[in-house]
């Protein structure tokens, strides 16, 4: 494939340091993708309010990632900026705030992220009632879903697209859930969807069993993984660290020393975007070589780690990719 000017200035101008892991990383991933491997992204951060739909979406449609695994709030923010983006405010100067300030976004209903504020009318209570209704119908039949599942429903149902401030094109879900590929959200319960589930279930609305819970995530994951990692295997590419990452890539230990099922690969290729501060015992600052030692990569694992901010990173990764 004839790689596009995007591809051609990484290749000509990043030779050195973070730009060459960039770049080496890319290379990388494209040779596991070229040798048939499948590839988990995992997203934590803030990377839906980051637009990363824009080049990720992309990515769903051309199959150079099969699995995603995310934070709630990633979840339901790439569903937020399609439902409400023209009513996000930005603020450049978010660094010079007053709590003063920040209280009144507070008062006018602006949560912020960084220099972005999500409109909690527009964004959460636009999605909030559709939503409701998903679980409510599940609830009535009997039925049970993951998160994520509920969140296809609603999207695939068309009853959002009276709201659709953006080209879909541009929603990663949108384009995960046509696709209908699998993504594992640990931790769901501490997003704004999760928390108004909880809500509905205090008020006694609605059963906490009718949402699946974080072990049948991990459950689900460890039979996708064993029908999915043969011949190349499944990579695994990481913007940022928490449970996100953390959470997914265990399933490779638990399965061999818990389960001790001795015929389980490692993850066949590792990359990590992050700008976390090597050390002082945090998973996000970890080097890749340390996770040979919990048995989560294998010494010939191909590993990259790219200090650097995942929303300038990830976009130019995945244009190297796709060719652009």
């Amino acid at each position: 494939m004839t790689k596009g000017p995007v591809s051609q200035f990484i290749e000509h101008h990043y030779r050195h340091f973070n730009a060459a892991a960039l770049m080496d990383a890319a290379k990388g991933y494209e040779a596991h993708m070229n040798a048939g491997g499948k590839m988990m992204i995992t997203l934590a951060g803030a990377m839906s309010t980051a637009e990363l739909g824009i080049s990720l979406a992309e990515m769903i449609r051309q199959d150079k990632v099969q699995i995603i695994s995310c934070t709630g709030a990633n979840l339901e923010e790439d569903v937020m900026n399609l439902v409400a983006h023209s009513h996000y405010k930005r603020v450049p100067n978010y660094r010079d705030l007053t709590p003063k300030e920040e209280w009144d976004l507070l008062e006018n209903h602006y949560n912020r992220v960084t220099d972005t504020c999500i409109p909690e009318e527009e964004a959460f209570r636009r999605l909030q009632k559709h939503l409701y209704q998903q679980w409510k119908d599940a609830e009535a039949k009997g039925e049970r879903y993951f998160p994520h599942e509920f969140l296809y429903k609603t999207v695939l149902s068309g009853d959002l697209e009276q709201y659709y401030e953006i080209d879909p094109k541009d929603s990663w879900i949108v384009a995960a859930a046509q696709k209908n590929i699998p993504i594992v959200v640990p931790g769901w319960e501490d997003s704004t969807t999760g928390n108004i589930f909880a809500s509905y279930v205090i008020k006694n609305e609605l059963k906490a069993s009718t949402v699946k819970s974080g072990i049948e995530y991990m459950t689900w994951l460890a039979d996708w993984y064993r029908n999915n990692s043969g011949g190349k295997g499944v990579g695994f590419f990481q913007i940022a660290g928490g449970i996100a990452g953390d959470f997914p890539i265990c399933v490779v230990p638990m399965m061999y020393q818990d389960l001790e099922w001795h015929d389980v690969p490692f993850w066949s290729y590792f990359c990590q975007i992050s700008d976390s501060t090597t050390s002082y015992g945090s998973y996000s600052g970890a080097v890749p070589n340390e996770k040979i030692t919990w048995g989560k990569l294998d010494i010939d694992t191909p590993k990259f780690i790219v200090e650097s901010d995942a929303t300038i990173v990830a976009p130019l990764m995945f244009a190297w990719i796709l060719g652009w």
